[in-house]
């Protein structure tokens, strides 16, 4: 009886010849070696107009990992969007293993409303793993549940801070894991947060089908952010090259220091009032240093918001109107280390500040890039 040797089971030339999979989404068969766009439908507005969930999908010929990358499951989160469109356009893609699905807008309804939520009000990301008869939100998270999740082996999801709050570019993942936190470190983004699992999460709904997902978290809402979007792009490359779904670059890339945060917190308001800030996105601060000043419109008392300790400011809001308890600065704790966590953030401003736009837009390519 013939017996397959180890060399037979790594043949290169038998690698090769092995084909990927073809993809069912929404119904669409996509084979190996296609690139299409799928409309999933979701329910129709009140004025019946139908409503669609767009994904694209391209199959590479090879076998792989599967990623889905989705944006907007908040409606009114944009970065996003921007982020897909630009690695959709990433010429390294026909050289795909593997598969990789792009959501631009989940949250369609929320999106055309400019709006966090659903028109029923819900939160999406508190609404799955759904139910194909439940409220509005849970339809559309049982739909993402059973045409996206169920496909894939890992996925990003891309985030901004709400309305008037921004956020420093960070990872948050469940690294617990140890393939989340090899990913996590790989995005490329100087600041990690281990942050847990919350009930009715796309988050939670991927961790109960095995599917390792990182949370990108950059900018704020109703806003494009440049920056936020050019790291975003980048570290999606990152992963997928760690995913071995793309090929190496000819020159390796420097990739920030990623440190992982001990805890995070928020800083509330003391008082009610007009605040005027005294620092930036990925200031380090230390114990006792005034934050910002929050006085009465007059001017005439005045309030200051002291660190509490030493941290990397990872959040903050831009309103200048707060009242008494309102999350103002969105502080994370390094213990020691926080000067090294300054000191990347910095070179991590730098280095996406410096890029040339092109590499970033229409026909971007690694070989452009030193």
């Amino acid at each position: 009886m013939a017996s397959s040797s180890p060399a037979a089971k790594t043949d290169p030339g038998r690698r090769a010849r092995e084909k990927n999979r073809t993809l069912d989404i929404g119904g669409v068969q996509v084979a190996p070696g296609e690139r299409t766009s799928v409309d999933i439908p979701l329910a129709a507005m009140y004025t019946h107009s139908d409503v669609e969930m767009t994904v694209h999908v391209i199959n590479g010929r090879r076998p792989g990992p599967c990623l889905f990358v989705s944006a907007a499951i908040h409606g009114d989160e944009l970065n996003g969007v921007d982020i897909i469109r630009r690695l959709l356009n990433y010429k390294q893609l026909n050289q795909l293993r593997g598969t990789l699905i792009a959501i631009p807008v989940v949250n369609v309804h929320g999106f055309l409303n400019q709006s966090r939520y659903l028109p029923d009000g819900r939160d999406l990301n508190r609404s799955f793993p759904g139910s194909e008869r439940g409220s509005l939100a849970g339809r559309v998270a049982n739909t993402f549940v059973g045409d996206i999740l169920k496909n894939c082996t890992h996925g990003i999801d891309l985030h901004t801070g709400a309305r008037h709050r921004s956020n420093l570019p960070q990872i948050r993942a469940d690294l617990s894991s140890d393939e989340t936190r090899n990913l996590a470190m790989q995005f490329g983004v100087p600041v990690v947060l281990d942050a847990k699992l919350r009930d009715g999460s796309m988050r939670e709904a991927a961790a109960d089908m095995g599917i390792p997902l990182l949370l990108y978290e950059a900018g704020e809402a109703l806003r494009f952010d440049e920056l936020s979007i050019r790291a975003g792009a980048r570290g999606i490359i990152n992963v997928m090259r760690e995913l071995k779904m793309l090929p190496q670059r000819k020159r390796p890339a420097k990739i920030p220091q990623a440190v992982v945060a001990s805890d995070s917190r928020w800083l509330r308001a003391p008082t009610s009032g007009v605040m005027r800030s005294r620092v930036q996105l990925g200031a380090r601060v230390k114990k006792g240093d005034v934050l910002g000043m929050i006085a009465d419109p007059l001017g005439l008392n005045e309030s200051p918001v002291l660190a509490p300790a030493e941290a990397i400011v990872i959040g903050m809001t831009h309103l200048p109107l707060v009242h008494e308890g309102e999350a103002l600065y969105h502080l994370a704790n390094f213990h020691r280390r926080t000067g090294k966590v300054a000191s990347e953030v910095q070179g991590f401003h730098e280095h996406f500040s410096d890029q040339e736009e092109e590499p970033f837009f229409i026909g971007w390519d690694d070989s452009l890039e030193n």
